[in-house]
């Protein structure tokens, strides 16, 4: 099927679907009927007719499905469940937690704990996801840290650190992407070039640290770690499968850390090698990493880590062998509703990509419209982060917006091109982050056991109010031709600022809520 120019109509299925999501608090219902509205445009403008619809959404979901990249990302999540079950089945989670404890002393320690955790795992976002949701959740757990809370800090640690690291499956993409375009001399010079600019990324993982260090919450959020501190519902959506194990109590923590830190060990060593560093063909590290194939390594080293694990559960009688397969079966089960989502999450993106051309329309308007010069960064960051909360993938809004940019800063503003560039990948991350259909958002509740929609809903406003001080950024560095130290010094600024006044309504609101509560519960003796 080839892509079709059906104008602003290319934009419906993204907005139906995040709408119902939003409204309807159930995000598999939303994605399939996006999917369906996408394939009955494409099916009519094609005069395929209603008959067409299904045909048209279930072979573009298989073929998505299909694809060795996507496939792998599916047997890499199948794998990574099977080894968290089998761990947790052997007692080496509630070890970890039990020892984590005893050496992280408060709530503020064991979120800085994930924070610094999210920034060291680096490599991959899904790898990033997965792994820290899994090794810290009894710690976060015992100091009544919510679901909710866990899984922003996940999520605001996977691709804003992905997207500023040098060696990570990110800056291959985008440093291949950008050296595509012909406007630099090789790919990881083009990237590092634009990280100072990656304002979204950097106040991202700035916040995280201020808000993990000082619990300065408000919005949706507020309420959520107010309820965990007063009722000590975490808002829990993996606890009933975690009773129903029986859970060896002499595990150690080294059953938790030999079978993650194998995990990372393969993981790393099939990017290097799937990359050509032992190929004799004189690659350096970063050039292996920049070259790697990152969804097959993550693969094989998911295979590895359960190979690992089986040597040294089963000899130790842990868990017999029969319990150990039986432990892969019902781990593969607890990542099926992450299948569904990735799978309908992907689909719509394939479908506004590569049928309805959604990116190339909104590219277009970009190109076309006569904006200011110094107004160029801050519109294409907010062009792209609209875009990217429409598909949800980064990877597809640089993808199809870096040529546009390199074409419209060669003709209109050689001196706004490295901001400029960075506004495209800084907006690409915003969807990236927060769309309810993107799949680290996804991945982010999974791994932190959250409520998907409750991940939604509670990230929003932080990701919101990141996104609101970045545009501003941007147009300073619009109007001073990229002075960088008045670009980062207008956005942090704004952000800490924004943070602090939010922080003081919320903290206002709870306390005329409790005042009034207060009131009703006398009035009603």
């Amino acid at each position: 099927m080839e892509t079709i120019d059906v104008g602003i109509l290319s934009i419906i299925p993204p907005i139906i679907a995040i709408a119902l999501a939003l409204i309807s608090k159930e995000v598999i219902s939303s994605l399939l009927i996006g999917i369906l509205s996408g394939s009955l445009i494409y099916s009519l403008a094609t005069g395929g007719g209603i008959i067409e619809m299904g045909t048209i959404a279930f072979g573009t979901m298989a073929e998505t499905v299909g694809s060795p990249g996507k496939f792998n990302i599916i047997l890499f999540l199948a794998l990574l469940g099977a080894l968290v079950y089998v761990v947790t089945q052997a007692g080496g989670s509630r070890a970890y937690g039990k020892w984590a404890c005893t050496k992280l002393k408060s709530k503020r320690s064991a979120q800085l704990a994930t924070s610094a955790l999210g920034a060291i795992i680096f490599i991959d976002d899904y790898f990033n996801c997965l792994t820290v949701g899994t090794v810290m959740k009894p710690v976060t757990d015992k100091y009544q840290v919510s679901r909710a809370k866990l899984a922003y800090i996940i999520d605001s640690t996977a691709a804003p650190v992905c997207i500023l690291a040098p060696i990570s499956s990110w800056a291959a993409a985008v440093g291949s992407t950008l050296y595509a375009t012909g406007a630099f001399p090789n790919e990881l010079g083009a990237f590092v070039a634009t990280i100072p600019y990656n304002l979204y990324a950097i106040l991202c993982i700035l916040m995280v640290v201020i808000i993990s260090a000082t619990d300065v919450d408000f919005g949706p959020m507020a309420k959520y770690e107010q309820i965990a501190k007063e009722t000590g519902d975490l808002g829990v959506v993996d606890h009933e499968s975690a009773e129903n194990m029986d859970i060896n109590d002499k595990g150690t923590v080294w059953d938790l850390v030999i079978p993650i830190g194998s995990l990372i060990v393969f993981s790393v060593l099939a990017m290097l090698h799937n990359g050509g560093f032992w190929a004799g063909e004189g690659l350096t590290l970063a050039e292996a990493f920049g070259n790697c194939d990152a969804s097959a390594a993550l693969v094989m080293g998911g295979f590895g880590a359960l190979i690992v694990t089986f040597m040294l559960f089963v000899p130790r009688k842990l868990i017999s062998f029969k319990e150990f397969m039986g432990s892969i079966a019902e781990g593969i089960k607890t990542m099926v509703p992450a299948f569904i989502i990735l799978t309908l999450a992907w689909t719509i993106g394939t479908m506004c990509q590569d049928l309805l051309g959604t990116g190339f329309y909104i590219g277009e308007l970009v190109k076309s419209s006569n904006i200011p010069v110094g107004l160029i960064p801050a519109m294409v960051f907010l062009v792209s982060a609209m875009l990217s909360f429409s598909i949800g993938t980064a990877w597809g809004t640089f993808g199809i917006f870096i040529p546009i940019v390199v074409f419209i800063c060669q003709y209109a503003a050689p001196e706004l091109m490295i901001v400029t560039l960075s506004a495209t990948l800084a907006g690409s991350v915003f969807g990236d982050h927060c769309s309810p259909i993107s799949d680290t958002t996804i991945l982010s509740s999974t791994g932190a056991g959250c409520d998907h929609i409750r991940h939604v809903s509670t990230q929003m406003i932080y990701s919101l109010l990141v996104a609101g001080c970045s545009f501003v950024g941007y147009i300073v560095a619009g109007f001073s031709n990229g002075n960088l130290f008045l670009t980062l010094g207008t956005a942090i600024g704004l952000l800490v600022i924004f943070m602090i006044i939010l922080h003081r309504i919320s903290k206002d609101k709870q306390e005329k809520i409790r005042i009034l509560e207060n009131k009703l519960a006398k009035a009603t003796i």
